[in-house]
């Protein structure tokens, strides 16, 4: 049996060898982030804030996670919201959809809208690498959005809310701004996925070192990445952080 095992252990080291030398891995799935959500498949998750939902591309993820959630969408791109409005009415009342920039004040904000791909779009201006890396960000047009904090949007609904909560930020180098005007909020919640450039992509944008200041302040932990983009040599572009609160 312990021969067996080694000649078997041999065959996959053989195996994954052979595959990077195309530029492929093999991973065990049963241990992948975005399969396990680094341990938040065990949490009895019953609320779900999704600030810049786009489309609805994680709304349509995280609810096959947490089938019974609640899931509260917010975004300000009048294109992206008219997609997600549309999917949240076929839900059955399960997915809120509001068309609404979250931030650290309430009051009306240009946005940066990128006409060709919508969800890299920001309430910060794009930079000179930005634009080199991702060349679909070119083409921009300007628009008036409605900002609010997130602890004034959640207060009007609260009541709703059940005790474990995610709260997930994909704002486009917004995090830090999302984070001070909802610290009650995220007080409250269980865990968050952030969303973090390390790459300069927007002008004023969060370091990963002023997320994590904040959210460790607010008694989180740095859990691990679901997933991160990597640049042609390698460094890592952006990624999304997954944080839990010590309760």
């Amino acid at each position: 049996m312990t021969h067996f095992s080694g000649i078997m252990s041999l065959n996959r080291r053989l195996i994954k060898s052979g595959m990077r030398q195309f530029g492929f891995d093999i991973v065990r799935m049963g241990n992948n982030p975005l399969r396990t959500f680094l341990g938040l498949r065990s949490r009895q998750i019953r609320t779900v804030i999704d600030v810049g939902a786009n489309a609805g591309q994680f709304a349509r993820e995280i609810s096959t996670v947490f089938p019974d959630a609640r899931i509260y969408c917010f975004e300000p791109v009048p294109e992206a919201f008219a997609v997600l409005s549309s999917y949240a009415g076929s839900q059955s009342g399960r997915i809120v959809a509001t068309n609404l920039a979250i931030g650290e004040e309430n009051k009306e904000m240009d946005m940066f809208v990128h006409e060709n791909h919508t969800p890299s779009s920001s309430l910060l201006s794009t930079t000179k690498l930005n634009e080199r890396t991702y060349p679909f960000t070119k083409m921009q047009k300007r628009i008036s959005v409605r900002q609010a904090t997130l602890d004034t949007v959640i207060d009007e609904i609260q009541a709703n809310l059940s005790a474990e909560i995610i709260i997930k930020l994909d704002v486009q180098g917004y995090e830090d701004r999302v984070i001070k005007g909802g610290s009650t909020t995220f007080a409250k919640a269980s865990a968050c996925v952030v969303e973090v450039c390390l790459d300069v992509l927007y002008e004023g944008q969060a370091r990963f070192i002023d997320i994590v200041t904040l959210l460790h302040n607010l008694g989180y932990y740095y859990r691990g990445n679901l997933d991160q983009v990597y640049g042609k040599d390698g460094h890592c572009i952006f990624l999304n952080a997954v944080f839990f609160r010590s309760i």
